[in-house]
């Protein structure tokens, strides 16, 4: 079972996407589409001030018919953001995702912003370590133990 900085190391170099608490809505939106991402911290003076998701959108402002380009972030943000150390594990990391209904975690090193796991990154971590094990039993079945 792998640690949250052996999974960051694998994913290799990575940017950790933020944007200020006073951006509106329609910015993180657009900022989201650019990269890709399904969520993103909300960050001042450097700091996790909340986090803002494809579901804080539909949930708080599609839902209710809000304006995406005159609301802010600081009225709409997840401010209980739930983060995990480098030092936990995957099985730890989907508990905690389990449990709280989340797809994404950020990564505090003491205080500094390491990183940003997501479902996405726990699942492919799973799959290869069930398919390592598969290939070794299968190795071990066949009674190829390799040279």
């Amino acid at each position: 079972m792998k640690t949250v900085a052996e999974i960051l190391k694998a994913k290799g170099s990575q940017t950790v996407h933020g944007i200020a608490p006073t951006a509106t809505v329609f910015d993180a939106l657009n900022l989201m589409a650019q990269k890709d991402i399904g969520a993103i911290l909300v960050l001042e003076d450097g700091r996790i001030a909340g986090m803002f998701s494809e579901r804080d959108y539909a949930r708080k402002l599609a839902l209710l018919a809000r304006n995406s380009k005159d609301t802010r972030l600081h009225e709409v943000m997840t401010r209980q953001v739930i983060y995990v150390h480098p030092e936990q594990t995957s099985d730890e990391c989907m508990a905690i995702m389990t449990e709280n209904r989340i797809r994404h975690l950020p990564v505090l090193d003491g205080e500094k912003l390491v990183g940003l796991l997501s479902i996405g990154d726990l699942v492919k971590n799973i799959i290869s370590e069930q398919q390592f094990i598969i290939e070794q039993l299968e190795h071990y079945i066949t009674g190829d133990r390799g040279a």
